[in-house]
């Protein structure tokens, strides 16, 4: 397996708390600038839910640009209120199209995409960027990413990272009015579930970590990590804070952590109320049972929506698993996952 074509170095995921990048309010009059024309998404691989879209087939309507990526957490907690946006507002001419723009190589395969799209309720068009080729004709460097554009294809508003849903509500509002629509002012109601329920930023102390060695931090282990190839790590003693530790038959690549025996595990000392991990069978089609403890314990009151009332799970595809989410107090916690048998890859370490 391969991560993505080179370019995370200087792309990332929009994180943290919500924040405003998009600058202005809409509401007052002439706060809505134009920051450009709608670039076009002729660099696509690939379309799903739609015949290739064009910025001239679109004239006349007004365009939300959503950038996503499958396992993005920041993403999924943003989709609710695309998805929403998406159904409300089609018929007063709102098209949503989203980029789907990979960051990990499995990404890359349309139909991992196309199931996943399918699970998240993502049923308006969605361009397969595989080749980075319609990220880089919008300037865009971050999942998620909103771009709307006028009835005129022209970008009047963006916003990246997650919050700010009022905000982009009223943009698309006015944007609608301004192509002579008349729509309902009250804005959309969500009832997110699982990895889309937004995170407890009060209490998250604890940051998206890759395993990959080209891009991981907090490495805990007692041993120095051995780069492609495969070697016995011990269990340490004890974890500070945003460490992680594998502990068994571990190989650590470029991309991911790649467990090669069975009974392998890896622990992370984290504060967060949900624990989350991008992870999947090296060969597809392959199912791996997996138990997640807590300070030792099994996670069975703080279970994740991807973990049983027993605090176990099947790993059978490669995407975000949510092996935790605590309904108590939040406070520094060692969490461990163990897998009953060889052949995992595991990327990438979130947190809500």
């Amino acid at each position: 397996m391969t991560t993505d074509t080179g370019e995370r170095g200087w792309l990332s995921r929009a994180l943290g708390p919500p924040r405003s990048i998009a600058h202005r309010l809409p509401g007052d009059a002439g706060v809505l600038p134009v920051e450009g024309r709608l670039a076009p998404f002729d660099g696509a691989s690939g379309w799903l839910n739609s015949a290739p879209l064009t910025p001239a087939g679109l004239r006349g309507r007004v365009v939300l640009v959503d950038f996503w990526t499958y396992t993005c957490v920041n993403w999924l907690r943003t989709l609710p209120y695309v998805r929403e946006w998406a159904a409300r507002y089609a018929e007063d001419g709102l098209v949503v199209v989203g980029v789907h723009t990979p960051e990990f190589g499995f990404e890359h395969d349309q139909a991992n995409v196309a199931r996943q799209a399918g699970t998240f309720g993502v049923t308006y068009p969605v361009a397969l960027d595989n080749g980075y080729r319609v990220w880089g004709a919008f300037a865009n460097h971050y999942w998620p990413a909103v771009y709307l554009a006028d009835a005129e294809g022209r970008i009047r508003y963006h916003h990246f990272g997650e919050g700010e849903y009022a905000m982009t509500e009223m943009a698309i509002q006015q944007l609608l009015a301004e192509s002579g629509r008349t729509v309902d002012p009250d804005l959309v109601a969500v009832r997110p579930s699982g990895l889309e329920v937004a995170a407890d930023w009060q209490t998250l102390r604890s940051p998206e970590t890759y395993l990959g060695y080209d891009m991981t931090t907090g490495f805990g282990s007692p041993q120095e990590l051995a780069e492609d190839e495969v070697r016995e790590y011990r269990q340490p003693a004890t974890l500070g804070l945003n460490h992680w530790a594998p502990v068994g038959s571990w190989s650590i690549a470029a991309h991911a952590a790649l467990l090669s025996a069975p009974n392998g595990r890896l622990a992370f000392r984290f504060q967060a109320r949900d624990v989350n991990l991008v992870m999947g069978p090296a060969r597809p089609g392959g199912e791996i049972p997996f138990r997640v403890t807590l300070d030792g314990q099994p996670a069975i009151a703080d279970h994740g929506t991807d973990t049983d009332a027993a605090a176990t799970g099947t790993l059978n595809e490669q995407r975000t698993y949510q092996l935790v989410r605590q309904t108590g107090a939040v406070v520094e916690r060692t969490f461990e996952i163990e897998f009953l048998d060889g052949g995992v890859e595991a990327f990438c370490f979130t947190f809500g």
